[in-house]
């Protein structure tokens, strides 16, 4: 399988999250080394003027690190390393100010915002989303089949319930786990195995600290298959008709 293959049916070859991920660890790794290299200059010379001046080139880079790369070139330093680049829906680079809301969506929801990349069809994240944009292959001659994938083209089928309606079957599983998140947590306190103070927020101990990671880690990885499989039209409610 190429590009070009996947191009055929699909015009476009959409980024894996793993390479997206790998672009973002090399763009923490040019932060950390910005920051440990103007910390090392401010306590060298030991100047609060020299230091106070260091410390707002680190956060103004920071801020206009991403935006001004994404809307100039495509991409960051990491995205062209991983041979990646973000793509505006109506073609080309994106605006400043879209690369500017791209980077608050994706801060304010940190990892979270990679969970639509497995619900949509063209692999979007939510700050893509909402932003209009998508992440795809830069060069395709420089680039694996385990570089890129395909739309989900079965999203797209005329048997799929309509958006609104696998959101809302989506919506009602959440509340159902929740609920049920919370009955288990009922139940662990009337049984001894996590005290009411615990969940009151004082201090756990160890025993407790695990019943609870476990129920925590049980109620994540349910809702986000629930999201999952909703918009994927394999809940009961919301089913895509074959």
């Amino acid at each position: 399988m190429t590009v070009e293959t996947t191009a055929a049916a699909d015009t476009h070859a959409y980024a894996r999250f793993t390479r997206r991920l790998q672009g973002v660890f090399v763009d923490m790794i040019v932060f950390m080394a910005i920051f440990v290299l103007s910390l090392v200059i401010a306590i060298s010379l030991k100047s609060d003027n020299v230091a106070r001046i260091l410390g707002f080139t680190v956060v103004v880079t920071w801020l206009l690190y991403e935006p001004v790369l994404v809307s100039v070139t495509g991409g960051t330093i990491g995205h062209h390393l991983y041979n990646i680049r973000v793509v505006d829906d109506r073609g080309g680079n994106v605006s400043f100010l879209k690369a500017v809301a791209r980077l608050i969506i994706k801060t304010v929801l940190s990892w979270y915002s990679f969970i639509t990349m497995a619900t949509t069809m063209r692999h979007q994240a939510v700050h893509d989303l909402l932003t209009r944009s998508t992440v795809q292959i830069r060069d395709a001659a420089k680039a694996q089949p385990h570089h890129f994938i395909a739309s989900r083209q079965e999203l797209g089928t005329p048997g799929m319930p309509s958006a609104l309606r696998r959101i809302i079957v989506i919506a009602i599983y959440l509340v159902a786990l929740f609920v049920v998140f919370t009955v288990f947590l009922a139940l662990t306190t009337t049984i001894g195995l996590v005290s009411e103070s615990c969940v009151d927020g004082a201090p756990c101990t160890g025993q407790e600290l695990a019943v609870m990671s476990i129920l925590w880690i049980c109620w994540f990885a349910c809702s986000v298959g629930a999201g999952i499989l909703g918009w994927r039209g394999r809940l009961w409610g919301g089913r895509a008709q074959r």
